[in-house]
């Protein structure tokens, strides 16, 4: 598995509050590669807009999905292997952090870029990607949990001020994640031990195909 997995990004999804980080850590310490956080690449208004309880829109978040692309591709240029924690809750979203892979062309007619005309509406435009599918060596790992766990969870790090996202806006993000049929996310239970988490995502890479 790890020259399969070698030059490739894993991407640890889900709403806030599911595990990303926790287990995102744990799982690059078991593949002896890097660890990414997306939080740290927000911006100052951005972790201002959630700290207050304001949704981000897509004109927040394309400039974030952007650089978290660029430094996935100079990794994946170097042919190390990355392990990154984001949301990644809309499949265009994933389809932007997708494209770091070079030779990743999706089958939708998917808008990657924005061009300046389009800033201030946050609308997909610019750059588009036609033709058939190809398999990104971007990959998904979805962790799930029922709302009420992962609810309780964000209480608790908001009182322990651990994080500036609140339960508030939970709501908001379940109703963004979205995970399309034969995409090729995996979904595994957050509720779990995180060892056996892990244990679990490293036995469904070992499934994986060559891609």
């Amino acid at each position: 598995m790890d020259s399969l997995l070698k030059g490739a990004a894993i991407v640890m999804m889900g709403v806030s509050g599911s595990g990303k980080t926790t287990i995102g850590a744990k799982l690059a310490e078991a593949l002896q590669c890097s660890f990414i956080d997306a939080d740290d690449f927000h911006s100052k208004e951005n972790k201002g807009k959630m700290r207050n309880g304001i949704p981000l829109t897509d004109q927040d978040r394309i400039p974030w999905l952007h650089s978290l692309r660029e430094t996935l591709m100079k990794s994946m240029a170097k042919g190390t292997t990355v392990v990154l924690c984001c949301s990644a809750l809309k499949h265009d979203y994933r389809e932007i952090l997708r494209s770091a892979d070079p030779n990743y062309h999706p089958t939708d007619n998917v808008m990657i870029e924005m061009t300046t005309d389009n800033q201030n509406s946050g609308e997909f435009s610019g750059k588009k990607f036609e033709g058939g599918a190809s398999k990104s060596r971007v990959l998904f790992v979805c962790l799930e949990a029922p709302e009420g766990v992962i609810e309780a969870r964000l209480k608790k790090r908001m009182e322990r001020g651990d994080h500036f996202m609140p339960a508030s806006l939970l709501g908001t993000q379940l109703a963004l994640l979205q995970i399309r049929e034969g995409e090729r996310v995996i979904e595994v239970d957050a509720t779990a031990n995180p060892d056996d988490i892990v244990e679990s995502i490293m036995a469904r890479l070992g499934e994986l195909e060559e891609f």
